[in-house]
C-alpha cells in the first residue's frame, strides 16, 4: 500500500458538531451481575477493546520505553502478514501505544500507531478520541516523503487500516451506539481461531509464528448481533461471540443479507489483573471471503506494557516528528 493510498484512507468526511457533551462507554463501567442484556454486552465488549480498565498500554518494540525504541528488531515487534489468494505474503512491523489517562478532559483518549517496516516504514498516526461521543475523532498523520505532519477528519469505517483485512471501524471507529444489538443467546464456543500457515507467515520480523489458537474451545460465550445504523453499507449485521466472564470478543462475522463476507478473530489472553477484562491480544486474524485475502497480525507476549510511567505529551505531533525514516 503507497503511502499516498494511506492518506487517501484519511481523507476529511466531516466534523459533526454539538453543545452538550455526549459520553459513550465509561471508563468506570462496572462488570455486571448476572447477565447483561444486548446493549449492556456491547458496552462492555467497547470496554475491553479500548483497554479502559488500564491507564495505558503498549505493543511496543523490544520491550523498551516508546521513546527509545527506533527500529524493527525481529522476534520482538508486532508484525502484520498481508496475505492474497495466491500470491506471496506482504509484512508490516508497527508499533501502537494507546493512553486512557486524560482525567476531567475534553479528550477521552489517544492511539499512536507508528511503522517500522514495509511500504508504510517512518509512517506515524495520532488518533485522539474525545468524551463527546458525537464529536469526531481527529488524525495526524506523519508522512516520511514529505517530511511534515498533515490533519485530517475522521476517515470513513470502511477504509482499510494499514491495507489489511481490519476497517478504522474495526481498529479505532465503531461505537456501539452506531449500532442495534440483539443477544441471540449463550453457546459453546468450539473451534480454534483462525491464522496464517506457518510456512507461509514465517519471515525475518516473524522467526517462530503460534500456532492457530485454540485455547478459547469449550468457553461459554455470548452470541451477540450486532446490526449497523448505515444504509447500503459493506455488511449488515455482525454476529459477535464474547466471552460471559471477561467480555473478550473471540470472534467476529459480518454478513451482507445471509452471505458471511468476512470474519475477524482475536486471540485474547489474560494480563491477570483484578478486573477480569483487562485482557491483551495474542494475535488478530481477519479473512475477506469473497477476494480470499487474509490478514493476520502476530504481537509477541514479551513488548506488551501497560499502566507505565509514560508522559501524556508522548501521544503528540512531537513525537510523530521525531520518526526515522
Amino acid at each position: 500500500m503507497q503511502v499516498h493510498k494511506f492518506v487517501s484512507a484519511v481523507v476529511a468526511t466531516g466534523i459533526l458538531s454539538s453543545s452538550y457533551v455526549i459520553a459513550g462507554v465509561p471508563k468506570n463501567l462496572p462488570l455486571p451481575t448476572g447477565t447483561p442484556d444486548a446493549n449492556g454486552i456491547a458496552d462492555q465488549v467497547y470496554f475491553v477493546n479500548h483497554f479502559y480498565a488500564l491507564k495505558n498500554f503498549g505493543i511496543t518494540n523490544n520491550n523498551k520505553d516508546p521513546k527509545k525504541s527506533n527500529r524493527a528488531i525481529p522476534g520482538k515487534i508486532t508484525v502484520i502478514v498481508n496475505k492474497s489468494a495466491g500470491s506471496k505474503p506482504t509484512t508490516i512491523t508497527v508499533e501502537r501505544y494507546l493512553n486512557n489517562e486524560y482525567g476531567n478532559s475534553a479528550t477521552n483518549a489517544q492511539d499512536i500507531a507508528i511503522f517500522r517496516s514495509g511500504k508504510l516504514k517512518g509512517t506515524g498516526m495520532l488518533i485522539t478520541d474525545y468524551v463527546d461521543d458525537d464529536k469526531s475523532q481527529s488524525y495526524s498523520i506523519w508522512l516520511p516523503a514529505l517530511r511534515k505532519v498533515r490533519r485530517f477528519a475522521e476517515p470513513a469505517h470502511d477504509d482499510a487500516w494499514g491495507g489489511t483485512d481490519f476497517t478504522f471501524g474495526d481498529v479505532t471507529l465503531r461505537k456501539p451506539k452506531d449500532e442495534t444489538h440483539e443477544l441471540l443467546g449463550t453457546e459453546t464456543f468450539n473451534d480454534c481461531l483462525g491464522a496464517i500457515g506457518k510456512a507461509e507467515s514465517k519471515n525475518k520480523y516473524l522467526p517462530n509464528p503460534p500456532d492457530a489458537a485454540c485455547g478459547h474451545k469449550g468457553k461459554t460465550v455470548y452470541k451477540l448481533k450486532s446490526a449497523t445504523k448505515r444504509k447500503n453499507w459493506w455488511y449488515d449485521h455482525r454476529v459477535s461471540y464474547v466471552d460471559t466472564t471477561t467480555f473478550a470478543d473471540y470472534r467476529t462475522e459480518y454478513y451482507k443479507g445471509d452471505t458471511k463476507v468476512k470474519v475477524i478473530d482475536r486471540d485474547w489472553k489474560s494480563l491477570e489483573q483484578d478486573d477480569l477484562r483487562a485482557q491483551f491480544w495474542g494475535y488478530w486474524y481477519g479473512k475477506t471471503f469473497e477476494s480470499g485475502h487474509e490478514t493476520w497480525a502476530v504481537i509477541p507476549q514479551g513488548i506488551v506494557q501497560y499502566n507505565q510511567g509514560w508522559q501524556s505529551d508522548y501521544w503528540s505531533e512531537k513525537t510523530l516528528r521525531k520518526i526515522k525514516r
